[in-house]
């Protein structure tokens, strides 16, 4: 049976902060959920460590080393190679995740919603504002997983680095938000679980309480990451704590080793 997997990333998720996530811990007690804390690479940056996510390398190897470098991925990634396995892809995401896996620079009017084979991101909507409403971005990820039965689906949220840039990782709008991401993942889970998949959560990184991240302070780099719904014998506790292991687990869910 082919091995299928939903990868949530809720970008600048803090480890400090998983605590006003009692969805997320509920499963974890009841054994439904493994968590680990990871540590982001340097530098803390968004656009750096999604390609560390997907390519297991870190910025120093794969060059991303600044959110202003846009341009396409030069690494192996997991798009490409579920692609060359003949799976399909699917994402609901943030542009940036459109310009290192499909093209760049990212064209609104073209690049928004993708229905392409050809592409590594084959079935995708992407979004241009930090601020664009997290519901919103599951709902269209859901949609592809209900409307292209995709096998690897990533779904990539904002609201939680939002908040934390403009009221930092101790305020009450920032664990708002986490509030808000830990409701929207019950609301979908059951479903996901029903239909096959694994699920795996991340973060890139984390969040100071300066409203910043990019350093080694642990507010901005250490990390949770959960695995639900997994028959395999992926230990999270097993090994060091780098951030390059998300996409050597990713390989290994999808069995793309």
């Amino acid at each position: 049976m082919k091995r299928k997997l939903i990868f949530v990333l809720l970008d600048g998720l803090s480890n400090k902060q998983v605590e006003v996530m009692g969805y997320m811990k509920a499963l974890e007690d009841f054994g439904k959920a493994k968590k680990r804390v990871l540590l982001s690479e340097l530098p803390s940056l968004s656009r750096p460590l999604y390609e560390t996510l997907l390519t297991g390398k870190s910025p120093i190897e794969h060059g991303i080393l600044n959110n202003s470098i846009s341009r396409m991925s030069k690494e192996e990634n997991i798009f490409s190679l579920c692609k060359e396995k003949g799976l399909k892809t699917g994402a609901a995401a943030y542009y940036w995740i459109s310009e290192l896996y499909n093209s760049t620079p990212f064209n609104k009017k073209n690049d928004t919603v993708v229905e392409n084979e050809n592409k590594n991101i084959q079935y995708g909507y992407f979004y241009n504002k930090d601020f664009y409403p997290d519901e919103d971005v599951f709902c269209y990820g859901d949609y592809i997983r209900r409307k292209h039965k995709a096998d690897f689906i990533m779904i990539h949220s904002m609201n939680i680095d939002d908040a934390g840039h403009k009221y930092g990782v101790d305020s009450m709008e920032y664990r708002d938000a986490v509030r808000m991401a830990d409701k929207l993942i019950s609301d979908y889970l059951d479903e996901w679980i029903e239909d096959g998949y694994t699920v795996l959560i991340t973060s890139d990184h984390g969040m100071s309480h300066d409203r910043g991240h990019g350093g080694t302070a642990l507010d901005e780099v250490e990390v949770p990451i959960w695995l639900i719904n997994d028959n395999s014998d992926i230990d999270l506790k097993e090994g060091d704590r780098s951030q390059k292991r998300v996409a050597t687990i990713i390989k290994s869910l999808l069995e793309l080793n």
